[in-house]
């Protein structure tokens, strides 16, 4: 399959944050997709349980998607590897937080994507092929099944 066209948007780490100024979490992200659901612009994301952020995804209706500006690898790094349950890790990211008002993005993002859950669903083991179950479903995260978010977009806010 040739992607040569989409292959700068598709292989692009992404963050995910969920929550408002009181209280926010982020995460890095490389599963998800852009789309249309129920005639409506959507964005799909996909959040592990015992992940911090899906506390965050649970308790909000919004969440947004930030695309970083280039030179922000090691911030994506940070914000893949360390937990915000046990450090601060936006400031360790060296990330400024933007408060909207639905939802949190940062000043180091060109792209913001601004969406409401419509839709949420555990991914069910009996439903992924044999060869994915085991790639991405065995060992610690045996019985650590993705949820599957999708939001309307209502808002994408360009730097």
């Amino acid at each position: 399959m040739d992607t040569a066209g989409l292959s700068e948007f598709i292989d692009r780490r992404c963050l995910l944050t969920a929550g408002d100024s009181k209280a926010f979490n982020s995460m890095t992200i490389g599963w998800g997709s852009f789309g249309r659901l129920w005639n409506k612009p959507v964005c799909t994301v996909f959040v592990r349980p015992s992940r911090y952020t899906y506390d965050f995804m649970e308790k909000n209706d919004y969440f947004t998607v930030q695309f970083l500006k280039d030179g922000n690898q090691e911030a994506l790094k940070v914000m893949g590897v360390v937990s915000g349950r046990d450090e601060d890790k936006v400031k360790l990211a060296g990330l400024t937080p933007v408060f909207l008002e639905k939802g949190v993005t940062y000043r180091e993002a060109y792209l913001t994507v601004v969406c409401r859950k419509i839709f949420h669903q555990e991914l069910d083991s009996e439903c992924i092929a044999p060869s994915d179950l085991k790639d991405f479903y065995s060992g610690e995260d045996e019985n650590n099944f993705h949820r599957v978010y999708v939001g309307v977009i209502e808002d994408i806010i360009r730097a």
